[in-house]
């Protein structure tokens, strides 16, 4: 066991993680120069073209240090706040941890939250300066940055370049001298922590564990702590670039399981692998279900794909197990799913996944997240709402709690002004203010997880030129005064556009909601009104005006009655039309209300 090293790197987006991997497996000789290629470790097209990790992946290395053999696992982690609670398994399965820096852009808000992870997590960290190489770094100023917030000797800090691979052979001595050897016991019963698990079509799902105490052998009977669900361990073994067979995985080292599961769901991060016969009496701490935060509705162009869909749907759920669905119908949109996602960029690469793996072109509604609605019956009854059309009648109903979140937004002092106005337009609370340097200022707003859903990212990247950098945590529920905001087109109800607001905006989006849908939506033969409601109170009102026909082109001259008698006959015929005709809603109507401010 003194011979392991359990490390992770934590960094925030584009600091260098991934390719800071790939010298690090390149060094200790871990791929050959046909594996090799850029990205190693990020197997999905997706994680390449945008450069962010999105499932986190275990590798092992061998290295000689002073003539004994170390055996190095690497543990990756996702950086994206999103998957933030996988960040933290995977923590919680390290002894040590690479805090990765830009030197050319220092600390941001994701560096500071993956640390605090870190540090509760009792982890040995190694500061490590990245892109030193650069034209535009600044190593000095930011090594001192990286000394005020560790509170690290000077000379601790390794100036690396994962591009060059300057420094990679001073990391890898850090980690052998600095990070602590795992410490279990042996001959305890089996205490193992999931950290990942990933789906294969031929031989079900892979779970992949750090055992804490005693061992796992092939063709043991091994149990779930939190699922209570008994399986074979058909397969053992540790996880080189391919996988690699073992008859036992001792404590302290990292591993895959394979036991024919076929359903992802029945293998949850965070729990505890432990021997059917001889049970551990603890269960690995900090174990919690996955909870989706925003709600979205995801439906086929053509209807008669909702099965296609649903199936493509039962696949990608396979490989994600944090993806939650449930079948839901629209009067505008026909059948389709409701889901839930972890976050925003969750959402993103669903649905990108959906069009690229299955070929499916799918509507998504507005996103919105799941509240709490108390009526007036029973104080104490809850209904979760997860869509808008699912709030009670306002007279039904006692109040509503929304989730709140506390945001940390690092930026320059120049824009500290613009970013807290946006903060505030968002509802949200100042909570704190700290200089962190002269130049750079961090700000932590209690806001509501609603505001930040629509296009809060964006604007904050404008309003700060790019500056910016942004984390967030959930804090509970609060009440609220939200309203829901119907938009009628033609007077009929266009349920996926419902929104949940709170009445001091409910005016405003409202305007801009029918003015944007003014825009969007073709003209046809008689005049659609868009209005937006509350309840049954019309708080605002456009019109797209009809296509006409000149029926008084051939009356040149004459009596105006002759005119007027065509015009009449003509009106007649709208009204009639009107009362018959059905809107056809574009799919850029349905995403425009993401983008009211543009």
């Amino acid at each position: 066991m003194k011979h392991i090293r359990n490390f992770c790197i934590i960094a925030h987006i584009d600091h260098g993680k991934s390719t800071l991997a790939d010298r690090l497996l390149d060094f200790t000789g871990s791929v050959t120069d046909r594996e090799k290629q850029e990205q190693l470790l990020d197997s999905m097209d997706l994680e390449r073209e945008r450069g962010i990790t999105i499932k986190s992946h275990a590798i092992q290395m061998n290295f000689p240090y002073n003539g004994e053999e170390y055996t190095l696992n690497l543990i990756d982690t996702p950086g994206h706040v999103d998957f933030s609670y996988e960040v933290s398994r995977s923590i919680a399965a390290c002894e040590g941890a690479l805090l990765v820096v830009d030197a050319a852009q220092s600390i941001q808000a994701q560096t500071i939250s993956n640390l605090y992870l870190a540090l509760e997590n009792d982890l040995e960290i190694i500061p490590v300066l990245n892109k030193v190489d650069l034209p535009s770094a600044n190593p000095e100023e930011v090594t001192d940055d990286i000394v005020d917030l560790l509170g690290c000797e000077r000379d601790e800090i390794i100036p690396a370049s994962a591009k060059t691979g300057l420094g990679i052979d001073e990391i890898l001595a850090a980690i052998i001298q600095r990070v602590p050897a795992p410490s279990g016991k042996v001959d305890a019963p089996l205490r193992a922590l999931i950290f990942d698990s990933v789906y294969n079509p031929f031989r079900g799902v892979e779970t992949f564990f750090r055992v804490i105490n005693g061992s796992i052998k092939k063709g043991q009977q091994i149990k779930f702590v939190n699922t209570n669900k008994s399986y074979t361990a058909d397969e053992v073994g540790t996880l080189k670039l391919k996988q690699f067979p073992q008859k036992e995985i001792k404590t302290g080292d990292v591993g895959y399981l394979i036991t024919g599961i076929k359903d992802a769901r029945e293998v949850k991060v965070g729990d505890t692998i432990t021997d059917a016969q001889n049970p551990t009496t603890e269960a690995v701490a900090g174990f919690e279900d996955v909870k989706p935060m925003v709600f979205a509705g995801i439906y086929p162009v053509d209807t008669e794909d909702y099965e296609e869909l649903r199936s493509c749907m039962e696949k990608l759920q396979l490989n994600d197990a944090s993806l939650v669905f449930q079948p839901e119908s629209s009067a505008a949109l026909g059948f389709g799913f409701r889901c839930g996602f972890l976050g925003m960029l969750h959402l993103e690469i669903i649905q990108e996944r959906l069009e690229r793996e299955f070929d499916m072109t799918v509507i998504t509604t507005v996103p919105n997240v799941s509240y709490y609605a108390f009526t007036n019956k029973e104080p104490d009854e809850i209904l979760l709402v997860n869509n808008p059309s699912d709030l009670p009648e306002p007279s039904k109903l006692d109040r509503v709690e929304e989730p709140f979140i506390k945001a940390t937004i690092i930026t320059k002092a120049d824009f500290v002004g613009p970013v807290m106005s946006l903060c505030i337009e968002k509802r949200g609370e100042i909570v704190n203010q700290t200089y962190l340097t002269t130049e750079r200022v961090e700000l932590t707003f209690n806001m509501p997880l609603a505001e930040i859903v629509f296009d809060f990212y964006d604007r904050l990247k404008t309003v700060s030129k790019g500056y910016a950098s942004f984390d967030y945590a959930p804090i509970g529920m609060k009440p609220s005064k939200l309203v829901k905001v119907d938009v009628l087109l033609n007077g009929n109800t266009v349920d996926a556009l419902s929104a949940l607001l709170h009445v001091d905006n409910a005016y405003d989006i409202g305007k801009k909601m029918c003015e944007k849908l003014k825009e969007l939506i073709p003209r046809q033969q008689f005049d659609i009104p868009i209005q937006a409601a509350i309840g049954a109170k019309i708080i605002a009102r456009e019109t797209v005006k009809a296509l006409r026909k000149d029926v008084t082109a051939k009356c040149y001259g004459g009596d105006i009655s002759r005119k007027r008698k065509l015009l009449e006959k003509q009106k007649k015929g709208k009204k009639r039309m009107r009362q018959v005709g059905n809107v056809e809603i574009p799919q850029e109507a349905f995403m425009a209300v993401l983008k009211l401010n543009d």
